[in-house]
């Protein structure tokens, strides 16, 4: 029954609503709830404002509102500390690129040293880059982990890499991780500053993932880089012949003040080898010692000639010639403002102890002994050259001092480009009346532009043209090009010196400063006649790459040796009497000899000007600044003679021992029975006073030589 109530009360249609009466209920609705919650003067919510909620969901909503930041915040802060632990731990343990054990198992199969331990790569230190080459360490840092995960892929265990390990495959992850280094360090400098020069900033700590050097085997089994003497050039010619005096009277040379030599053959025997013969040059080993031959009266004349002829120690049938001149000494205080541009070779092949460090060590030397008012530029080269100081004056002495510490070797080697350079700012800053000069500093590698020894004769004798001196300083061996040193040096109005040690620095650059910077003379000729007579044969000892013809002598236009305050050059000539019975050559038949008639003495056959001479000695040079040459000459007869060796003076008898020392290494004939012993004997006897130690050095190296040549 309620079933069907329920189904006819569903069919029936509710009747409208009245307005009026739906607008009564709701009003009388709100007034009874208002009444309830006590609450009318709230338009929604409670009295307090706020909606009633509990005390968990009020603390945690706001956090909730800032979860994202609350995350990054705590993120970051159990991160790094997880990071920096593991980064430690792994740099204690030593995580390795590339496998040691590997690398340990395949020198033992290659029959070399294992490694006694893994090496660790050190973080390097590098300076920091200007604000404008920021943008580009992104890039940097992403070329150089690229390079590294090269290296890494190279790297991988023998299982996946069946090739064995070799000394080769060593050097040259060594090397690629090197060339990371460099291109990690080359994205960040700024622009493309002078070549050798370190960026001037704050210290950086690269990070220990950038660049990761490969291992290599400790000291005690280093893969040895052995330096190849062969790479090493010399300028050396045949020794010179002996001639007759018949067929040939006039003997020319120019006259040559380096000192290159001797420095090559100390280093080469300190380090317990016989100098290569070829790097022997007499005459720089004769001339490296001071020496006090008499000096000239005034500036006018620059040298005067001082001849001894004595018995020779080698050969009791000859005897010697020995020349002797001395330049004028020109006092500190009177000595010219100098203008110097140091170019300075800064390429890969200078990066070696006794290279780019030792000649930066050279030059604070030079710089501290110049006067205030002296300029210093300095000119570095490698793939280009580029200024790192403009003309600075000694009083700003720091300024010099630091660009000189900034130096950095890199690169390869392009010395043409680098030699104008130094010359274009040499002209720049050309003090007139002053000592305008070019100091290059290189091991001579030259491999880039420009780089045969012609090519670059013919740059330098252009640029001799405006009166600007050449000094040529050589460093390191291994790749020394002493060749294209005396190339330069002889063709650019200059001189050449070989820098082994600071000792030697100290020698050219301080103590022997006045002779090396300031010129007296230039393009300084001699020229030798022998009389007939009295002289059957001679011999030149040394000066082989200085030889010019007969007629070179008068002629202005060919160049010569120059000559600095107070330079010491000495000429020794082995000579032999007619008829002793040393002579080496027939008289001619047809000669001039054969034509003198037989009632006529040899004196009246002569002349009767010139009968007791033994020779004639003439010397031409031009005073700097002047384009013609003065004359001097000096007759040769018996007033010049001595009647044994020990009657010599003292410096003539230890610059004889020299001589014969360079012709022993040299290996020249005639002083093959003249043994080590007898030239020390001789050098001891007449090693007189000694201020500095080089004479009593000259002594160490002949006995060194001695005991040398006995293995």
């Amino acid at each position: 029954m309620m079933d069907k109530e329920l189904e006819k009360l569903s069919r029936l249609t509710a009747p409208a609503a009245d307005a009026e009466a739906r607008a009564r209920a709701l009003a009388a609705a709100m007034q009874a709830f208002d009444s309830a919650e006590n609450n009318a003067a709230a338009a929604q919510g409670n009295a307090k404002g706020w909606r009633p909620s509990s005390i968990i969901n009020w603390i945690w909503s706001p956090a909730m509102n800032k979860k994202f930041l609350a995350g990054s915040a705590l993120a970051t802060l159990l991160v790094i500390p997880a990071a920096g632990y593991l980064t430690i731990e792994l740099t204690r343990n030593g995580s390795p690129i590339v496998d040691q054990t590997e690398i340990a198992s395949h020198l033992v199969q290659n029959n070399m040293p294992k490694p006694a331990e893994p090496v660790t790569a050190a973080p390097q230190l590098s300076e920091a880059p200007t604000e404008e080459s920021r943008p580009a360490q992104p890039s940097a840092v992403s070329g150089a982990q690229a390079l590294q995960d090269k290296e890494l892929q190279t790297a991988k265990p023998a299982a996946e890499r069946p090739s064995e390990f070799d000394a080769g495959e060593i050097v040259a992850l060594k090397n690629k991780s090197e060339d990371s280094a460099a291109a990690l360090e080359m994205a960040k400098r700024v622009a493309p500053a002078a070549p050798g020069m370190a960026a001037q900033g704050q210290l950086l700590v690269e990070p220990m993932g950038a660049v990761a050097p490969s291992p290599v085997p400790p000291a005690d089994g280093r893969v040895q880089i052995q330096l190849d003497p062969s790479r090493e050039r010399f300028a050396n010619a045949a020794a010179n012949p002996i001639k007759s005096v018949a067929t040939d009277p006039v003997s020319t040379f120019s006259a040559d003040v380096d000192s290159a030599s001797y420095s090559f053959v100390r280093r080469s025997l300190t380090g317990g080898a016989m100098p290569d013969p070829q790097s022997v040059r007499v005459e720089e080993m004769i001339n490296y010692f001071p020496y006090d031959w008499p000096l000239p009266n005034n500036a006018d004349q620059p040298f005067k000639a001082t001849v001894t002829v004595m018995p020779t120690p080698w050969n009791h049938d000859t005897q010697l010639m020995h020349v002797a001149i001395k330049g004028y000494d020109i006092a500190p205080a009177t000595a010219p403002h100098a203008n110097l541009v140091f170019l300075i070779d800064v390429s890969g092949s200078m990066d070696e102890p006794d290279k780019l460090p030792l000649l930066k060590s050279a030059f604070r030397l030079l710089v501290n002994r110049l006067k205030a008012d002296d300029t210093v530029s300095i000119v570095t080269y490698a793939g280009n050259a580029g200024t790192v100081l403009e003309p600075t004056r000694v009083a700003e002495k720091s300024k010099i001092l630091s660009a000189i510490d900034r130096l950095e070797a890199g690169g390869s080697t392009g010395g043409a480009e680098g030699i104008e350079a130094a010359y274009d700012l040499a002209k720049q800053a050309f003090v007139k009346d002053g000592v305008n000069r070019v100091m290059l500093a290189t091991d001579g590698d030259f491999n880039v532009g420009p780089s045969s020894d012609e090519d670059l004769k013919h740059i330098i004798e252009e640029k001799r043209k405006d009166g600007i001196f050449l000094t040529v300083l050589g460093f390191g061996r291994g790749n020394l090009n002493d060749s294209l040193m005396q190339t330069l040096a002889q063709n650019g109005n200059g001189s050449a010196a070989y820098i082994d040690t600071l000792a030697e620095a100290q020698k050219t650059l301080v103590e022997e400063a006045r002779s090396t910077l300031f010129p007296i003379a230039k393009d300084v000729k001699f020229q030798v006649e022998f009389n007939p007579e009295r002289i059957a044969e001679y011999r030149l000892i040394g000066y082989e790459t200085r030889a010019l013809n007969r007629e070179d002598f008068n002629n202005d236009r060919v160049d010569a040796g120059d000559i600095g305050s107070g330079h010491s050059v000495t000429a020794i000539y082995e000579i032999t009497p007619k008829g002793s019975p040393a002579v080496m050559n027939d008289d001619l038949r047809y000669g001039a000899a054969s034509k003198v008639p037989a009632d006529k003495a040899p004196a009246e056959a002569a002349g009767s000007g010139h009968q007791g001479e033994l020779a004639f000695v003439k010397m031409r040079f031009k005073r700097p600044g002047e384009e013609k040459s003065a004359l001097i000459t000096t007759p040769v007869g018996a007033g010049n003679a001595v009647a044994t060796i020990d009657a010599a003076p003292q410096d003539v008898r230890f610059s004889v021992a020299v001589a014969a020392f360079g012709q022993k290494l040299s290996r020249i004939a005639a002083v093959d029975a003249y043994s080590y012993q007898a030239i020390a004997d001789l050098a001891a006897a007449s090693r007189g006073t000694d201020p500095f130690g080089y004479r009593s050095d000259f002594l160490g190296l002949v006995r060194l030589a001695g005991s040398l040549s006995q293995r």
